[in-house]
């Protein structure tokens, strides 16, 4: 059986470029270590926030890499260059607004410019493509809220089996009857 994907796309103009590190990038694959024991690999990129390099990011790795989910951090804000929402929507066939929603309303427990995020969530094919802010913190408490509905969104679309560590996340499968 071969390992699930997952792809992780840093979207910063000063990352891609050397400028600094990739500290949010990390952060997604973290985490996902910790919640998932699940067999994964993760297909990582860090590009520029171009939203045409965006787009060609998150089609190769559904189309191509065969990625059940990817992640993206950074580009969701007000600035002119945060066009990451738009990229989603643009290759999505379905946009999840319900995953925004949420991330928004637990980043306002933290930060009142919460509401200036514009984060967002869409299904291309059988993958869920999730937008995530930039900050390693704000990754973590939007990840936090959102992981539960994530492995039953993928089993819905026939996407591979996430096992979680149930001491981390607990996600949510609705009881068989």
């Amino acid at each position: 059986m071969s390992k699930t994907k997952i792809g992780i796309v840093t979207v910063s103009d000063r990352a891609s470029a050397g400028v600094y590190k990739d500290l949010s990038g990390k952060a997604i694959i973290n985490t996902l270590n910790e919640y998932l024991i699940s067999d994964w690999t993760e297909c990582y990129k860090i590009i520029p926030d171009e939203q045409e390099v965006i787009e060609q990011t998150i089609v190769n790795m559904v189309d191509n890499q065969n990625c059940c989910l990817v992640i993206t951090t950074g580009g969701t804000g007000p600035a002119k260059r945060d066009v990451t929402p738009e990229a989603t929507e643009a290759v999505c066939d379905r946009m999840m607004p319900g995953f925004g929603e949420l991330m928004r309303a637990e980043s306002l427990k933290y930060v009142p410019t919460a509401i200036l995020s514009r984060q967002t969530a869409g299904l291309r094919n059988n993958s869920l493509i999730l937008n995530l802010p930039g900050k390693p913190k704000s990754i973590r408490e939007c990840l936090d809220a959102v992981f539960p509905a994530i492995p039953y969104c993928i089993d819905l679309m026939e996407g591979p089996y996430l096992e979680c560590d149930e001491e981390v996340i607990k996600p949510f499968r609705p009881k068989k009857k």
